[in-house]
This record gives structure tokens, C-alpha cells and sequence, in this order.
């Protein structure tokens, strides 16, 4: 299983455009960009919660072949043995999760993230913290459809 941490972002949706990031566009509450000197393409939200260092984003890396990931970075540390559950409308995946990241256990997964989205109007990624608390990191998913094509598009002749 091949799955990229490399989402490294600026977590502030108006300096995320700065230091050779391209902006595609600022949809409602999602943002896409396009870096090509990684080349690395993705669509970005912060949670609700504006407190949050979180976020959730759909990236591309057109070298490795790699299209509509879902990672997030969750607003906590997590606990070593929490389950990660992302809720989008009434459907419910399990994630594969590292202290403060977590990504789909595979493409497919991806892929069926990335449709719910497309239909949902939140979404919202729970576990429990280092401290054993449970949180949830929450987003809107207004504008996720149309970031994550133009950030798709934004990658589609990259490599």
C-alpha cells in the first residue's frame, strides 16, 4: 500500500498560494492548487472549527501516478490505538491512520470517499486523542466537487 504524507501545506487558505503554488481557484469553502515543480496538484479545506491546525485534502501526483488521494490532518494527536472514522453523509469508512495523519486504506476506498463527497453537504473525521477524548474534525463540503476536478485538470498535463 503506497500511500503519500507529502501534503506538507500551509494550513492559511490565503498564503497556501505563495512560494511556487499556483492557485486554481477558491471554491466556497475548499481551495485548489497546483505545484509544478513537485508536480503535486490538490483540493484543500480547513475544518469548521477555524481553531483546528486540520485539514482535509484530494491530491494528485501525476510522476507516481497517483490521482484523487484523500488525507487528512487531524486537528490532534491521536491515540496509538483509536480508530479513525470518516463519516461523509450516511456513509462510513475506516482509515488508515498515523499520530496526526490519515489517508484510505486504498484507491478504491479513495475513489468511494471522493464520490460521497461529491454528494454530501459535511463530513466529519472522528477518533480519540492522545489524552483518550474523542474529537471530531468537521467540514463543509460545498465546493469539494468542483476543487478536486480543478485540481485534477490542473494536473492533467504534468508529469
Amino acid at each position: 500500500m503506497k500511500r503519500l504524507a507529502a501534503l506538507a501545506l500551509p494550513l492559511s487558505m490565503i498564503g497556501m498560494a505563495a512560494q511556487a503554488r499556483d492557485s486554481l481557484g477558491v471554491f466556497e469553502a475548499w481551495g485548489a492548487f497546483r505545484d509544478p515543480a513537485t508536480p503535486r496538484c490538490y483540493a484543500i479545506a480547513k475544518p469548521v472549527s477555524a481553531k483546528s491546525e486540520g485539514f482535509a485534502a484530494v491530491g494528485s501526483w501525476p510522476r507516481q501516478k497517483i490521482r484523487g488521494q484523500v488525507h487528512f490532518r487531524l486537528s490532534r494527536m491521536r491515540a496509538g490505538d483509536a480508530a479513525v472514522i470518516l463519516n461523509v453523509g450516511d456513509r462510513r469508512f475506516t482509515l488508515v491512520a498515523g499520530q496526526v495523519d490519515a489517508w484510505a486504506p486504498d484507491a478504491r476506498a479513495d475513489a468511494a470517499i471522493i464520490a460521497a463527497m461529491r454528494s454530501a453537504g459535511s463530513m466529519s473525521v472522528q477518533t480519540r486523542d492522545a489524552r483518550g477524548r474523542g474529537f471530531a474534525d468537521t467540514y463543509a463540503l460545498r465546493g469539494a466537487a468542483t476543487a478536486i476536478d480543478a485540481a485534477a485538470l490542473g494536473c492533467a498535463r504534468l508529469r
